[in-house]
């Protein structure tokens, strides 16, 4: 194996943001001047969330460490603690590894696991999705936190590189190149109807709604009331749907199981999955009716469907959205009437000449356009030795 190679770490925690890195671990690991290194960690690792790690590994990539973090807990104390055990085998892995550049994506509180020990470890750190806001969840920390401890940004659109700037982060090294999980659309030949319903045991006719909601973290001890009331509205609503899992956070595995027994005891109506994978769930959202729930996937890949999407509560606050997005209040009413919008005729049909404000380029290149510059940016010393950028400087206030 050539020597002089540069050594690009990426990280996945989850389903989720490994739906998102996928094309961007298959451009590093096609270019011959780089070595893709793979860390799966969180959710992957566990049989709980479908053991999704093997999914890595049956796309055809090789883990290369896999970092066991996720304590069987629903509890505030439980993340914190999963936090500490990430951390001291992170730091074990990392230097193992030696990676000339540590990728990670998004929010995840697992994040914080892989971020310090790199920053101890004079690892430079390329943030993905940096810039935007989700004022109902801890994520909205997370994110901010992880772009002041990396050196390479890749937000999704101008208006989140300016708020990454305005963090006081070098323009030179803040790169809008798009949102990364949308090269799946262009790359990906997406199910049929017939083929989707075959692989979900599921009939799509009719009004069928994607379903995925997660724990609102900043709101503590609602988490009960929330999915109840969105699982009532769903069955007075009378779509059916498709249920996915909530993430990991505090709370998720209670309204996991209020999830899983709603729908036990309504088969012919819903399904609930642990995992879809990429393909099956980027099928079911062009296949189905209408998304309701709270996943950013609704704000990001959903407009480039022409999807409606019922976004419930404050999870999503703060983040663009397109014309294809009602946001609503966790109440059975406000949720049966942006059911009944979103199915509407006459609200479908603005959404036809719908822009995505997430993918600029609309040619699914952003992972290609990502590789080039973690390929050729500048990773001397001088990268870790960050000046902070003052925008308030010399009286020029902003």
């Amino acid at each position: 194996m050539p020597g002089n190679r540069r050594r690009i770490c990426v990280v996945t925690t989850s389903r989720a943001d490994y739906g998102l890195l996928r094309w961007l671990m298959e451009e590093i690991r096609d270019d011959p001047a780089l070595e893709l290194q793979v860390v799966a960690t969180g959710m992957h690792l566990s049989p709980e969330f479908g053991s999704t790690e093997r999914v890595i590994e049956e796309d055809g990539f090789t883990i290369d460490a896999r970092v066991d973090m996720l304590l069987s807990s629903d509890t505030s104390v439980g993340a914190a603690k999963s936090i500490g055990v990430g951390t001291i085998a992170f730091a074990d892995a990392l230097a193992r590894l030696g990676p000339d550049i540590m990728v990670v994506l998004g929010d995840r509180f697992e994040l914080f696991s892989a971020v310090v020990p790199a920053l101890m470890l004079g690892i430079p750190i390329a943030h993905i999705h940096g810039g935007e806001t989700s004022q109902g969840a801890i994520d909205e920390y997370v994110r901010h936190a992880v772009t002041k401890l990396a050196s390479i940004h890749f937000p999704a659109t101008e208006a989140y590189r300016d708020r990454v700037i305005q963090m006081g982060e070098d323009a030179s090294r803040v790169f809008a190149c798009g949102a990364p999980g949308l090269d799946g659309l262009h790359r990906l030949t997406l199910m049929e109807r017939e083929e989707l319903e075959r692989k979900l045991d599921f009939d799509l006719g009719g009004t069928v709604a994607l379903v995925t909601y997660h724990p609102v973290t900043l709101e503590k001890g609602s988490a009960s009331d929330q999915i109840d009331t969105i699982l009532d509205a769903i069955g007075r609503s009378g779509v059916r749907a498709i249920f996915t899992k909530a993430n990991a956070d505090e709370q998720g595995r209670l309204i996991n199981r209020k999830i899983r027994d709603f729908c036990e005891d309504h088969t012919d109506q819903y399904r609930f999955h642990d995992s879809l994978g990429t393909l099956m769930y980027l099928s079911c959202m062009r296949q189905c009716t209408l998304m309701v729930g709270n996943s950013s996937s609704g704000l990001v890949e959903a407009p480039s469907l022409r999807l409606p999407v019922v976004n419930i509560g404050d999870r999503q606050k703060g983040r663009i959205k397109a014309a294809n997005v009602i946001d609503v209040t966790c109440s059975p009413h406000d949720i049966l009437n942006g059911i009944a919008t979103a199915c509407s005729p006459s609200f479908r049909e603005k959404l036809a000449g719908m822009k995505n404000p997430y993918d600029a380029f609309e040619e699914g290149g952003t992972s290609r356009r990502i590789k080039d510059i973690l390929k050729d940016i500048d990773i001397s010393d001088k990268t870790l030795k960050k000046e902070f950028q003052d925008l308030f400087r010399n009286g020029m206030k902003q």
